[in-house]
């Protein structure tokens, strides 16, 4: 389904023919017939005032027009009877619920007309075709094209060698060969065993004869035992080397069914190898600049590594790329989730969120090169102008009270941080001073050590759990729980650091009692009681749909940005390290 084009003073779109079509031409000669995307505004937008910058993708707030682009999109998703996909929107839908990335380019033609791009991270309902969204870099689903027939043939070797691993023949070989090494040591131990007692009782012989025989006598028999023993040997030779033969055809049968089988492998390993460096040349990123680079030239520049799996299929690369190639100039982007969530991730309906980094962070700082582009806010040092609140301090421990929005420790990018301040403000600190860390965005209780021991005393407290600690958040949304435990084992998300994931196989346990205070104006005021102390623990465990279902108000991360992350460090409580008196902290919090 298209949406029809708007006719306002800044955004009127004239069309070839009677055909009133958004994938239809602008100015009457450029992007003709229905192979174009740029879709015009249904909506006025003359009063909408033009970004000066493009937007960075990993960390912004939607630009007007962009958010009215992803209403209209979000509008076709609703309405559109194009395609059939299970979103997880539609209760008794069949199919795997898949919930999708979506993004939107609004962009301006060569005349100063705008329009908007649409696009899908990955495929959809099957399939890369769609009228209303951008084409991909490259279709790896065409028919005709290179990447499945290339797929078939690795497959059909797949095929093939699962049929040889299964193999009743390779089986009966191997069976064969495991009771032929048996067959063969059983019959060799046998013999050891008979050349045993043939020894000892040759032995004995000597012994007794050597006594009642003459010398001659004894001679002729220590001659004879010698031979015996020289036939034991030579018997045991000759059955080793039959045994030595019947394993080495056993084993024979066996490695050339092997030997089939790992040809075949050689052949996938090769062939699969020359078709990803093949794919790795079909997707080539143009830039404002029209410069073209391939995906695995931009990966080795920026991380030296090779490129992930489902790099350049995210929307952002397909909007610029689909842009580039025909002239428009991007104004500013957005990207929504459009479904519902992931079992491992916080993903919520309609949201927008950032551009991923593992995938598009690299290839994006190519594709942005020669657009003039907001500056990265996380450049930024957010604690210029605050100060920290000491709220106790003696000869062993400082204790602050930490503003939102300021690092614990020093990161790559901005040195200032609560440990830089305080070594600045007390500079005859020994010793580790950092006990343990609050996340940039949470405010409250921060304890520090002036001196080694006192480091040592209380980090063993953390590491046993001995230390109480209380937080405050407010949640965007009422809950019907009002106490519990939350169990969810987390991991960083290595394609979107710092974001972190539920994961039961590879996470570390993380555990929250949370107790909820009241309920404010639609929002849920709630303490945590973290059990554990794993990063983003309180935030996941409140927005995933297994925890609380509801994020924290301001998590820019899992929920939706406001003034601040409404989260707080108001309580902590521990043995003095020196004193050896419990002693306890509590700032009310500020939100």
């Amino acid at each position: 389904m298209q949406s029809s084009p708007s006719y306002s003073r800044q955004n009127k779109f004239s069309f070839n023919g009677d055909e009133a079509r958004t994938s239809d031409v602008y100015d009457g000669s450029f992007l003709r017939g229905s192979s174009s995307r740029l879709h015009s505004f249904n909506t006025d937008i003359s009063l909408i005032e033009k970004p000066r910058k493009f937007t960075f993708p990993f960390y912004y707030e939607p630009h007007a027009l962009s958010i009215m682009a992803a209403k209209e999109l979000q509008k076709y998703l609703i309405e559109q009877d194009d395609f059939v996909h299970n979103f997880g929107l539609r209760d008794g839908q069949e199919g795997l619920v898949i919930g999708k990335m979506f993004g939107v380019l609004v962009v301006e033609t060569p005349s100063g007309e705008m329009g908007y791009l649409a696009a899908c991270s990955g495929k959809l309902a099957g399939t890369n075709k769609h009228h209303y969204f951008v084409p991909p870099i490259f279709d790896m689903l065409d028919e005709e094209g290179f990447f499945l027939k290339e797929e078939s043939t690795i497959n059909q070797l797949n095929r093939e060698i699962e049929k040889l691993e299964a193999n009743e023949e390779l089986e009966s070989a191997i069976a064969d060969l495991e009771k032929t090494n048996e067959t063969a040591s059983a019959k060799l131990a046998e013999m050891r065993v008979l050349h045993k007692q043939n020894k000892a009782e040759r032995k004995q012989i000597r012994t007794h004869r050597k006594i009642i025989l003459a010398e001659t006598k004894y001679k002729e028999v220590e001659a004879d035992l010698i031979k015996q023993s020289y036939r034991d040997q030579h018997e045991y030779d000759v059955l080793k080397a039959q045994c030595k033969l019947d394993v080495e055809q056993a084993k024979f049968v066996v490695d050339q069914l092997r030997e089939q089988i790992a040809s075949l492998k050689e052949t996938r390993k090769q062939k699969s190898a020359a078709l990803q460096h093949k794919l790795f040349d079909q997707y080539q990123f143009l830039n404002a600049c029209k410069e073209t680079k391939n995906v695995l030239a931009i990966f080795e520049e920026a991380n030296n590594i090779t490129p992930p799996a489902g790099a350049g299929e995210c929307a952002a690369p397909k909007l610029l790329q689909y842009a580039y190639q025909n002239d428009l100039k991007p104004v500013c982007m957005a990207e929504f989730w459009w479904g519902a969530s992931p079992s491992s991730e916080v993903r919520k309906h309609k949201s927008f969120y950032p551009a991923c980094r593992g995938k598009c962070e690299p290839i994006l700082g190519h594709m942005l090169q020669g657009l003039e582009v907001d500056e990265n806010p996380m450049l930024q040092n957010p604690a210029v102008g605050k100060e920290l609140e000491i709220i106790f301090e003696d000869e062993d421990l400082i204790v602050i009270n930490k503003p939102a929005e300021f690092l614990s420790v020093p990161g790559i990018h901005i040195q200032d941080s609560v440990q830089q301040r305080i070594l600045a403000r007390n500079p005859e600190i020994t010793g580790p001073l950092i006990i343990h860390r609050l996340d940039m965005s949470t405010s409250g209780i921060l304890v520090l050590a002036k001196h080694k021991h006192a480091h040592q005393f209380i980090q063993d407290q953390f590491i046993h759990h001995k230390v109480r600690k209380r937080y405050t958040a407010l949640l965007d949304g009422m809950i019907t729980q009002t106490a519990g435990i939350i169990d969810l084992p987390l991991r960083v998300d290595l394609d979107d650091r710092p974001r972190q994931v539920v994961c039961y196989e590879y996470g570390k346990v993380a555990q929250t009692e949370f107790e909820v205070v009241g309920i404010e104006n639609g929002k849920t005021r709630i303490h945590y009681f973290p059990l554990t102390g794993r990063t983003h623990q309180l935030r996941v465990h409140s927005a995933h749909q297994l925890g609380l279902n509801t994020p924290i108000v301001g998590d820019d991360l899992y929920g939706t940005r406001t003034n601040r992350l409404h989260l707080h460090a108001g309580f902590i409580s521990f043995v003095h390290p020196v004193s050896r008196k419990v002693i306890e902290f509590e700032i009310a919090d500020p939100f």
